[in-house]
């Protein structure tokens, strides 16, 4: 560690998602020094996929945050198409229900939600990201050591799950306990989630006056809904499934599960995107896998900022409100620039 040159910043942000993110470009804006450390080569972290979403997919009616923010990057949003009728995959058979009690209105992001990243990534300084740069130890000083990089911070921000902060990183021995142990048994918001999107060359089941939401009890995919982009295109189903169903020939499985529900016309997918969010790395530590207590969102250890209230936690799993929204990632990176900015050092 000590042949690498040490680098001061005043803030230190672990995570390029959209929380980390979003604390850099405001810290930035009120003229503190910033940079943004990201294990992995993108951007984003459960914004993936454009424009097909792998990750997070919607916004709803009073998130403001995300609303606020699209509009600042001029990113598109639109409406999610909900009209029809949805169905129901019984043991006994596929029934079709009149009207969609499945979807709620909610909102979508043209591009993929990972346009909102790339945009507000877009919007940094040159150098301030440095992707590829997994943290491993975070001192009682906050120094933040990466395999080839040092850093004095006079703040650091946590924009990583709970616990993976806690299994990937050595943190200062010096925070509380009750802190630590809250975060590792604080679950991954879609940690064992596995996100399945089949494209078509158009969203043949809006001809059928389908909406394309679904209830399965035979699975592999529990539940479906329409992820056309305006106007049907590009043209998508996506479902969700367990961790524990996947095996190597699960794709066989969906497609069945689509002709099944769909009819024949579903056997024409032009790709079929499965992501196991349980496998990724740099979001999923393995032993936090079926973590039932949600109701550890927002705890409040996470609300105060540790090591003399220079140490701070923004991810959605953080948030107070909105917890696992995209939009609970934005008011936990908001918590954060506050507590940063009336603390400086």
């Amino acid at each position: 560690m000590n042949s690498i040159e040490l680098r001061d910043v005043d803030v230190v942000v672990i995570g390029a998602g959209i929380s980390g993110l979003a604390v850099a470009d405001e810290l930035i804006r009120s003229g503190l020094s910033v940079t943004v450390l990201e294990a992995r080569d993108r951007v984003g972290g459960r914004l993936l996929g454009s424009p097909l979403d792998l990750g997070a997919s919607w916004f709803w009616p009073g998130e403001q945050r995300v609303l606020t923010l699209a509009q600042r990057l001029g990113v598109e949003t639109f409406e999610q198409c909900r009209t029809g009728d949805a169905l129901i995959d019984e043991l006994a058979g596929v029934q079709r229900y009149p009207g969609n009690p499945i979807d709620v209105p909610s909102y979508r992001v043209v591009g993929g939600t990972s346009a909102l990243a790339t945009a507000l990534a877009a919007e940094l300084p040159p150098e301030t990201i440095h992707l590829q740069q997994p943290v491993h130890e975070i001192t009682a000083d906050l120094r933040i050591a990466t395999p080839d990089q040092l850093w004095q911070a006079s703040h650091v921000v946590i924009a990583l799950p709970p616990a993976l902060a806690v299994q990937a990183i050595a943190l200062p021995r010096e925070l509380p306990t009750e802190l630590i142990d809250v975060a590792a048994r604080t679950p991954v918001w879609m940690g064992d989630s596995v996100k399945v999107v089949a494209h078509f060359e158009e969203p043949f089941w809006r001809k059928e006056g389908l909406a394309g939401a679904a209830i399965s009890r035979r699975g592999p995919l529990g539940e479906l809904h329409d992820m056309s982009g305006p106007n049907g295109e590009p043209a998508a189903l996506f479902g969700f499934a367990r961790a524990a169903s996947m095996h190597p020939d699960i794709k066989t499985d969906i497609r069945e599960q689509l002709i099944r529900m769909f009819g024949p016309q579903a056997a024409n997918s032009t790709q079929l995107l499965v992501h196991d969010w349980s496998k990724e790395r740099w979001t999923t530590p393995p032993s936090t896998g079926g973590l039932p207590d949600y109701a550890m969102f927002g705890h409040p250890v996470f609300q105060k900022p540790a090591i003399e209230g220079r140490l701070h936690w923004s991810s959605t799993e953080t948030a107070r409100t909105y917890a696992g929204h995209i939009e609970g990632a934005l008011e936990a990176a908001e918590r954060t620039v506050v507590s940063i900015l009336g603390n400086r050092t």
